[in-house]
């Protein structure tokens, strides 16, 4: 199944698979909508996978504020499924918080409500600033032998060869200045925490986290205490991209999720 551009207005670059009840996905960083294409052969959706700011062919502004105003309109009129992952898992529950009228279900995967403290934030924040800066000065194909070296990136090489192939086009096409702009904007430490606010999500919620990603296993258990309609699950065999890591158990689960069971 190949994913068709289309459907939102220029700056944004939205790929569509499927047919059925909407589903927006949100894919993460480096990533593109195009990293769906092997969950939605096995998931029937009207899949709606957006291009995140700084990614693809999106060159929209990348600050939470505008990136959740402008998925609202992108994930239609009517109340929408939402899967976010990682980068845009954050984005996906920023989403939620601020609309939980228009999400019908939502699945996150290996995703976190920010960083509680200040200077932790603030850290992260100096830390994504160089990382921006490096790209900048180094390119991407520098910046991604390195960022997927690391242990949290590294399982994915485990994800069968065919996404893997459309993974690595989609992010040799990335710009520096695009995901310079995403570290600036969207990153762990500029994104607002949201910890005190994962009460006010009601709508059911799935809660995924790959067993081999321990730091997230936690994350998502912390979360699942504060969510009143939210239950995890950890799947077995995989790490931080847990989704297609493990894809055939993961479609069949959001499958079920999404229709009630």
């Amino acid at each position: 199944m190949r994913a068709q551009d289309g459907g939102a207005a220029a700056p944004w670059r939205v790929h569509r698979m499927g047919a059925g009840r909407p589903l927006l996905a949100l894919h993460g960083f480096t990533g593109g909508g195009r990293d769906f294409e092997t969950l939605a052969a096995r998931v029937p959706a009207a899949w709606i996978a957006p291009d995140l700011p700084g990614h693809g062919g999106t060159r929209a502004p990348a600050t939470f504020a505008d990136t959740v105003a402008a998925l609202i309109e992108i994930g239609g009129a009517a109340p929408f499924d939402l899967l976010g992952y990682s980068l845009g898992g954050r984005v996906a529950l920023a989403l939620a918080v601020a609309h939980p009228d228009r999400v019908r279900r939502l699945v996150l995967v290996g995703a976190t409500p920010g960083i509680e403290a200040p200077a932790e934030r603030a850290v992260r924040r100096a830390l994504d600033a160089e990382r921006a800066q490096r790209l900048e000065a180094e390119g991407v194909a520098a910046f991604l032998a390195d960022w997927q070296a690391q242990p949290l990136i590294a399982t994915q090489a485990r994800i069968d060869p065919p996404t893997r192939a459309v993974m690595a086009a989609v992010r040799r096409a990335q710009t520096a200045a695009g995901l310079a702009a995403s570290l600036r904007g969207l990153g762990t430490g500029s994104m607002p925490p949201l910890w005190d606010a994962l009460g006010a999500v009601r709508c059911p919620t799935l809660l995924v986290a790959g067993a081999e990603d321990e730091k997230f296993v936690g994350v998502a258990r912390r979360m699942a205490r504060r969510m009143p309609a939210a239950r995890r699950w950890v799947v077995p065999g995989a790490g931080h991209c847990a989704h297609l890591e493990a894809a055939a158990i993961f479609g069949a689960r959001l499958r079920r999720f999404l229709s009630g069971a």
